[in-house]
């Protein structure tokens, strides 16, 4: 294995590791603390006038990252912001006290920014006002350029020949005060990324896929900040609810599952942590009426959820008094039906699929990419599912672009999914 330039620099001129690092013969680079030792985190509106200076006075791109309390928290939003730039260092930000952060953008907005699995990010970035103009996704990347394990530290150890430590990426980050450790972990999270992120480019770049790189960065700098949509019906997102057979049963899911979220909502704390799914799915599928019945249910064992139990006995109370009107009715389907229901709703229209993923999961494997980032399922499944009534390549083309297919996709697949949509029987 070739040796590695250490973190932070490049190939040349490159400075001894630092003691905090352990070393193998032939091994990657055990990462367990920051170049210039771990920050503490920016909370007052001096410090972040201080670092809106060094960052606007920096150069190059920007590391950026953020850290959620996913699993523990009811929001998405971000409990920590990370940002690296040469000259300016590395800097942790507490977005609670801070909550706007415009400046900063200001600050940085001519800069590219440099991310890992961006989209999950942008969301909550842009809560506090953190918009990047121009992006570079380090995930992404390495997925365009036909990397199999494309995780942060796996790319690290594979490019750049040193490892990070991932025990806190499933913390509580709403915890405050932040243990040294984290906050380590967290300033590492950007330490290599604009490393990762030039030896990504010059991959991208022998492989001839930069253009298609910048395409879809460009897709994601548009789109990425926008918040998702709401679901219609969430509630039938319940893990297990394909148990539940009948509309009577499953509003007694519906009905739970609303009585969970408010409270969640108003404790600002996970849903499944206030009650999990497999219970909703259990006194769905048994209707308790009594408090005994439903304690003795899995899942309903706990202190905190058997306090609770009027509010799910009183929910399941709600649902038996429906009249059959308002039960829940099968839900409008925006687009073609799943996949697997296709062959009895349109033996046609399923062979018509059939073929057409031949030829993305074809085209995916001569150019090493996976076939969801060729083209996304979703827009192979409508044009099998709807085609146009003019076969040819230009309509095929204009019906991948209405479904959000950049330029690069369509130039690949458009003429080989246009023969497939032809019947082979036909003519």
């Amino acid at each position: 294995m070739r040796a590695a330039a250490p973190y932070g620099c490049r190939v040349t001129d490159v400075p001894p590791l630092p003691p905090t690092t352990t070393a193998g013969e032939g091994e990657p680079v055990l990462l367990t603390a920051p170049r210039e030792g771990t920050p503490q985190p920016v909370t007052t509106p001096d410090e972040l006038a201080a670092v809106v200076d060094r960052f606007a006075a920096g150069t190059g791109p920007v590391a950026v990252d953020a850290e959620r309390a996913s699993g523990y928290r009811y929001t998405q939003r971000a409990y920590l912001v990370q940002l690296r730039r040469a000259g300016a260092g590395t800097v942790l930000i507490d977005p609670l006290p801070l909550p706007d952060l415009s400046a900063l953008n200001t600050a940085i907005a001519e800069a590219e920014w440099v991310l890992h699995a961006a989209s999950q990010d942008l969301p909550c970035l842009a809560e506090l006002g953190l918009r990047p103009l121009r992006l570079f996704d380090t995930e992404l990347a390495a997925r365009l350029a036909g990397f199999e394990r494309v995780g942060l530290a796996s790319l690290t150890e594979q490019l750049l020949g040193f490892t990070l430590e991932k025990h806190h990426s499933a913390a509580d980050w709403s915890n405050r005060p932040l243990p040294v450790s984290w906050l380590s972990y967290a300033a590492l999270d950007v330490e290599l990324l604009v490393d990762l992120r030039d030896a990504l480019a010059a991959e991208l770049e022998r492989q001839g896929k930069s253009q298609w790189a910048a395409e879809e960065f460009a897709a994601l700098a548009a789109t990425g900040a926008q918040p998702p949509r709401p679901r219609p019906d969430p509630w039938r997102r319940t893990s297990g609810i394909h148990r539940v057979r009948g509309a009577r049963a499953q509003a007694r899911v519906r009905a739970l599952w609303y009585a969970r979220d408010q409270i969640a909502a108003r404790r600002d704390s996970a849903p499944g942590r206030v009650l999990p799914d497999s219970a909703i799915i259990a006194a769905a599928e048994t209707d308790p009426q009594d408090e005994r019945s439903l304690l003795a249910l899995p899942g309903f064992g706990g202190r905190s959820v058997r306090r609770l139990a009027r509010v799910w006995l009183d929910a399941l109370a709600e649902a038996r008094t429906l009249r059959d009107d308002q039960l829940p009715v099968p839900p409008t389907l925006d687009g073609p039906p799943p996949p697997h229901r296709w062959s009895e709703r349109d033996p046609v229209a399923a062979a018509r699929l059939a073929r057409c993923r031949e030829v993305v999961t074809r085209i995916a494997g001569q150019h090493r990419l996976p076939p969801e980032n060729l083209i996304s399922p979703d827009s192979v499944r409508r044009l099998a599912w709807t085609p146009p009534e003019k076969l040819d390549v230009d309509s095929v083309a204009a019906a991948l672009a209405g479904t959000g297919a950049r330029r690069w996709q369509i130039a690949l697949v458009a003429d080989e999914l246009t023969e497939a949509l032809a019947d082979p029987e036909a003519g």
